[in-house]
């Protein structure tokens, strides 16, 4: 009992911000500060954009980017990893707003900050790995494009149509700008739009999206513009913690969405800490930390009514970009986001709408690598067919279900390729001590077929095909040192074709069985069938000997004089099973 309460205790201790995360944070604290600073200026316009994307209003996003961002820079896994609401998660709230009210979505993240503590405690951040990089290319396609359209309305000027499907809300904003034009709000999107990215391209260091959304809002307040709706009256400071949210009543009924939000902030978070290991040297985030910091950031940020909260690209991206080493850059951009709450919401409340549209817009496009969607989709016609799935399934249907598709079909093709690799190949036999005479004899009776590659569910039964259609023969060899892999699927699809040539006369004999793959065909009654008395043989010298001895019992070979075996060498022994 003793023993168990102290691994436990080791886990949870293996999860929270040790000695280590401090002093890398004294280390170089001046170009930590420095990078916070540009990371909030960034993250200011996104926090607004996407607080009012989801449906709860810009402080929404606020409370989010200062509490998720400053408990997953303490707890998470990364040194470098900068969190707050993303464009992701608002894609997947939106119908939960619609379905719930915003009491559904804070109840969700705070059920989906539980479901990430317990992925945390059960090791399972390793498993991002296993997601193929075509799934991830898709999935962020689709997203771009989601988000993108999400900010129609806004850059159209036109309240948002009901409706939880982006296609359908995008077409009746578009009808109702057409019947009532707002190009000013048209214009101030396309203009913050366009110095964000002509901008990066001339100067990649300068946060061209405060630039702009400063003024885009200096000439709307200056020149009286009032089609360009501002964001409205913001509360000067976070609200106090509570719980009043929560209906546990409707934990049941919200179990669905707070999976998705948990795999995709998951998703996202390990995502996000891996592209920022690629961008330095040294640096290598722990995924199950990572898990257990998001889920801590998500636990209380809807008890300051911010929505769920993920490892945001962008930022982070920036954050390595300007020099950040340690957690104290993300602490940073948290703190100077909530200085900004306490002290300048009233001119925050003045950003017209249209100009947060620009910079969602622009971060979609910037989303897209086109260098990298051309290279998947070079790559093979499995992976583009696999990106293609991927983004539209994220873009008709849930990102959740997008994954999940993209996953079965990788796995599907990725079964279907290893299942190709499997081989059937009748082969010579090798003479070794028997006359020319006699080997004549036993190549007229004798048949011997070497296995390659994989025998499981996926290629097995074409080799029973393969396998059944011998004829004119009394013994089959099966030399089975080459298979590679084995399931109970394999095992009894050789064990079919043995009794189907069993009950033909003919004799099924095999070599070079391995240990493992021992087991799996004696789990289901395999083994007999491929034994001659019991016996096993090692190589298919010896197989050839046994195949001999039963012909020559039952009359079919004559009775030769006794002739010395020679032993086959170490160097010829794996070749000759």
């Amino acid at each position: 009992m003793i023993s168990q309460i102290c691994r436990v205790w080791s886990r949870i201790a293996s999860l929270l911000a040790a000695r280590a995360d401090l002093a890398e944070m004294g280390r170089d604290p001046r170009r930590d500060l420095l990078a916070g600073l540009t990371v909030a200026i960034v993250a200011l316009p996104l926090a607004l954009g996407f607080g009012v994307s989801s449906g709860l209003g810009a402080e929404a996003g606020l409370a989010t980017a200062v509490v998720a961002g400053a408990l997953a820079a303490l707890f998470g896994g990364s040194n470098l990893q900068v969190s707050g609401p993303t464009g992701a998660m608002t894609v997947v709230l939106v119908p939960i707003v619609g379905q719930y009210g915003p009491g559904g979505v804070l109840t969700v993240g705070l059920m989906a900050g539980v479901m990430l503590v317990v992925l945390a405690a059960l090791r399972a951040g390793k498993y991002m790995q296993y997601v193929p990089a075509p799934v991830v290319e898709g999935f962020t396609l689709g997203i771009a494009c989601v988000i993108g359209l999400q900010q129609v309305p806004n850059a159209l000027g036109v309240s948002k149509p009901e409706g939880d499907r982006v296609l359908v809300v995008t077409w009746r904003a578009v009808e109702e700008f057409v019947h009532a034009p707002n190009w000013t709000a048209v214009g101030f999107a396309v203009a913050v739009a366009v110095v964000m990215l002509v901008g990066a391209r001339w100067r990649p260091t300068v946060p061209f999206s405060i630039v702009a959304v400063i003024a885009a809002t200096v000439v709307a307040q200056a020149a009286g513009l009032d089609a360009a709706k501002p964001i409205g009256d913001l509360p000067s400071g976070l609200p106090a913690p509570s719980l009043s949210f929560l209906d546990l009543g409707s934990l049941g009924t919200l179990l669905a969405p707070a999976v998705a939000v948990a795999a995709l902030a998951a998703l996202e978070s390990l995502l996000s800490a891996s592209v920022a290991d690629g961008m330095t040297v040294g640096q290598k985030h722990d995924p199950d930390r990572e898990l257990f910091g998001q889920g801590l950031a998500n636990i209380a940020a809807p008890l300051f009514g911010g929505v769920p909260a993920t490892g945001a690209i962008a930022r982070t991206a920036v954050n390595v970009r300007t020099g950040a080493s340690s957690r104290l850059a993300a602490l940073t951009h948290a703190a100077i986001l909530a200085v900004i709450v306490f002290a300048a919401a009233p001119l925050v409340s003045k950003i017209p709408l249209a100009a947060l549209a620009g910079v969602l817009l622009a971060t979609a496009i910037r989303m897209v690598e086109v260098g990298s969607l051309r290279a998947m989709a070079k790559a093979t016609r499995s992976d583009a067919l696999i990106l293609v799935l991927t983004a539209v399934a994220t873009l008709a249907l849930d990102l959740v279900y997008a994954v999940i598709i993209g996953l079965v079909v990788a796995g599907a093709l990725a079964l279907r390729a290893v299942a190709k690799q499997a081989r059937l190949d009748q082969v010579p036999l090798d003479r070794g001590d028997h006359s020319a005479e006699e080997h004549a004899l036993l190549a007229e009776h004798i048949v011997a077929y070497r296995i390659d590659g994989p025998l499981f569910f996926a290629a097995a039964h074409r080799f029973l095909l393969e396998l059944t259609e011998v004829a004119d023969v009394r013994v089959v060899i099966l030399r089975m040192s080459r298979v590679s892999t084995m399931d109970a699927t394999g095992a009894l699809v050789l064990k079919d074709a043995a009794e189907k040539l069993t009950r033909r006369g003919i004799r099924v004999l095999a070599s070079g069985i391995r240990t493992g793959q021992r087991q799996v065909l004696d789990s289901v009654g395999a083994l007999e069938l491929l034994r001659h008395e019991g016996q096993e043989y090692a190589t298919t010298p010896e197989a050839i000997r046994g195949a001999r001895e039963y012909l020559q019992s039952v009359g079919i070979l004559p009775v030769l004089p006794t002739q010395k075996h020679r032993t086959p060498s170490t160097s010829n022994e794996e070749a000759l099973r």
